[in-house]
């Protein structure tokens, strides 16, 4: 099998999904726009050979790396990125040179948050109210929409990646001001749901179906962190534990089934899904679940490590038994944990130093480090991930790493 990796050095430990691939007798290629002499060292041992393309926005540079392949290898078999910013390239790619997979029409279901819904919808999960706007011709469609659902509404681009130019707009004013100026690509209004996320996540055969799936727990909502600047934590909980915010067997139930509507294939997956905290007139009561987007990729950041510390598993291991295999051959270690990543940001002044964490919680701590800048508006810039046998104690680990300074009066 002939793969081509792209962006493979964005998270630097995405090295771990060409390892586990070459170990599987994958030959493994990779198109990236780090220079060759600043790769990591084991993406460099776990790849046959590497391309250069300095701007990856360049199409018609990422079609010459693919030809150069081609010729070099033979057909390709598959080409990923697990990166959302790349997920519309990939599948242009894959239409230029027929590679099996994600197709540029097939996009919009999985791109556009106002296309995604009826496939939510498809798999039994509640949605949200929305309106789609193009700019300040469409306010008075927005003031209708208000009238129905209330204020605040929440406005963010219909196709975009993370929580930028995300805005909550809470009263009349703020909804003029949004309407203001044109706006640059289409937008979604929806109604503000007042929860936490709890995404449903893992990786899916030939046929739709869920051969790993587990949960990951997000408090705050991104959208808070980012536009306040906030610091906070989430956490992974595999199906074998109990979960305090939600009702697990009907949320895998319905994971699973929004997993097939949408009908991707050989796929990582990250849903995220609404919890209530209140009742909401017209969509559920509290503790229920409502569905916000799907991002058919691996989750960002460093949340794939984050999930095999709390499943004892690897996930870089199953994704590439189904891409060769169509199949997990992967079994997990019998002990689950709850897996916590605490973030802290510089800005702030932090009771406990580091040497503190670092004795406190020396046989819980599994990783930290830092966040690279660009990372770090929407993560922070500090990260300490550990694993416990209870969710108790992992809520007294994050308390305790991002207590703030206390000062006297």
């Amino acid at each position: 099998m002939n793969f081509i990796f792209v962006s493979p050095n964005f998270p630097v430990r995405y090295y771990k999904w060409t390892e586990s691939l070459k170990a599987r007798g994958v030959n493994v290629l990779a198109i990236g726009d780090t220079p060759y002499n600043a790769l990591h060292s084991r993406l460099i041992a776990s790849v046959t050979e590497y391309y250069y393309v300095p701007d990856m926005n360049d199409f018609s540079s990422m079609c010459r790396a693919v030809e150069y392949f081609e010729r070099k290898y033979g057909k390709i078999d598959a080409l990923e990125s697990m990166n959302e910013w790349w997920l519309r390239s990939d599948a242009k790619l894959r239409a230029r040179f027929g590679i099996e997979g994600l197709l540029p029409r097939d996009m919009d279901a999985i791109t556009a948050k106002s296309d995604m819904k009826k496939y939510f919808e498809l798999g039994g999960a509640k949605t949200i109210r929305y309106l789609l706007v193009q700019g300040p011709e469409d306010k008075e469609k927005a003031l209708a929409f208000v009238e129905e659902v209330g204020y605040p509404v929440f406005v963010k681009p219909n196709v975009g990646v993370g929580a930028s130019d995300s805005y909550r707009l809470n009263d009349r004013a703020s909804l003029d001001r949004f309407f203001s100026r044109p706006l640059p690509e289409p937008y979604i209004m929806e109604e503000y749901v007042n929860g936490s996320i709890v995404s449903f996540d893992g990786i899916c055969d030939s046929k739709s179906d869920v051969v790993f799936a587990t949960t990951d727990h997000f408090p705050t909502p991104i959208a808070e962190i980012v536009n306040e600047g906030l610091d906070y934590y989430y956490y992974d909980c595999p199906f074998s534990l109990p979960m305090k915010d939600i009702d697990a067997k009907e949320f895998e139930r319905v994971g699973r089934s929004v997993v097939k509507a949408f009908g991707i294939k050989k796929r990582f997956f990250h849903i995220e899904f609404f919890v209530l905290k209140e009742d909401k007139p017209g969509l559920g009561k509290k503790g229920d679940f409502v569905a916000l987007e799907c991002n058919m990729r691996a989750p960002g950041g460093d949340t794939p490590d984050l999930i095999d510390y709390g499943n004892s598993v690897s996930v870089y291991d199953i994704y590439a038994d189904v891409m060769v295999y169509d199949e997990s051959r992967t079994k997990p270690y019998p002990k689950p944990y709850y897996a916590f990543a605490t973030h802290r940001r510089d800005t702030l002044a932090y009771e406990h130093p580091e040497s503190e964490i670092y004795e406190k919680y020396r046989d819980a701590l599994v990783q930290t480090g830092r966040y690279p800048a660009h990372m770090a508006v929407a993560m922070g810039d500090r990260y300490y991930d550990a694993k416990f046998e209870t969710l108790e104690e992992g809520l007294a680990f994050d308390a305790f790493v991002r207590e703030k300074v206390h000062y006297e009066k």
